[in-house]
């Protein structure tokens, strides 16, 4: 078994492991060590996300919370390899009302876009898409497009090009370039007492435009209550200046939910329904559409 090939490698004395859930993407087990200690062990979905998530770490690390890499196993014929982190303290962000947490949410996420390339680091395997922002839009949009029109109805489709299109179109000039997650939610965020501890998967993570680094944060947890919306911006606004998300949301939303359903063919319908549901319903709202 796979899992017990890399738990040898690294050595581990384990008492219990147990499936992460809401890992979308990479498989994640939590491992309780007999000396009491939890670590992770991460398998990454393909050897870029390992190979990009592992430099997250080297970026991130000492700049913002996020675990400890404790160890890497570079795989074999069978598997891509595996990655060794420290647990991360608290629980993932609950979509409940509280302004405190969602000021802290905003000084987080904002301490991260504060993060530029570094200087002299070879970033072979995180992108900046910054210098070519609408291009990368393009190749996100029109990448996942093929998936989205084999499970979408042909109307919401075309409507949905010809939106993108347009609202394209009337985008301010991007802010960054900036370390942005790409998967900022609630699970991915990690609190206790009223405080955000870190975040966690960073196997997507690119330079890029802040906006597009907002949707997600927005559909699960800000959009829930005004107030919770506004403690975000002003704990965003404690560290550096926030773009007027009022103007992007609209757009970044809609794409987000047009590339999910995409997503959600390429790594099958059936085992991400409800993901695939929620994105189709967000979609249609935003084209006015609800055949």
């Amino acid at each position: 078994m796979i899992l017990n090939k890399i738990i040898k490698h690294f050595g581990l004395q384990t008492q219990s492991i147990s499936d992460v859930a809401d890992s979308h993407s990479s498989t994640v087990y939590k491992v309780l060590l007999t000396n009491g200690e939890t670590v992770y062990i991460k398998i990454p979905f393909n050897i870029l996300k390992f190979h990009r998530e592992i430099k997250a770490y080297s970026i991130l690390e000492g700049r913002i919370a996020v675990p400890r890499l404790l160890d890497v196993w570079e795989g074999d014929d069978e598997t891509i390899g595996a990655l060794l982190l420290s647990e991360l303290e608290g629980q993932p962000l609950k979509p409940k009302l509280s302004t405190l947490l969602a000021y802290e949410t905003g000084v987080y996420h904002a301490s991260m876009h504060a993060i530029q390339p570094p200087q002299g680091m070879d970033l072979t395997n995180i992108d900046n898409e910054f210098p070519n922002w609408t291009a990368f839009l393009d190749r996100m949009f029109y990448g996942f497009a093929e998936d989205t029109k084999k499970v979408i109805d042909p109307f919401l489709y075309e409507a949905a090009i010809q939106k993108y299109v347009e609202m394209k179109n009337d985008l301010p000039a991007p802010d960054g370039p900036s370390f942005i997650h790409m998967d900022f939610r609630p699970a991915n965020i990690l609190v206790k007492d009223e405080r955000v501890m870190g975040a966690i998967d960073f196997e997507s993570v690119r330079f890029g435009a802040t906006e597009m680094d907002f949707s997600k944060i927005h559909r699960d947890f800000l959009s829930l209550d005004p107030s919770l919306y506004q403690a975000y911006q002003d704990g965003y606004r404690s560290i550096r200046p926030l773009i007027d998300l009022d103007q992007v949301l609209i757009f970044y939303r809609f794409t987000d939910a047009f590339n999910s359903i995409g997503w959600c063919q390429r790594r099958g319908i059936d085992q991400n329904r409800d993901f695939y549901e929620q994105n189709l319903g967000i979609l249609k709202e935003e084209l006015n559409v609800y055949k």
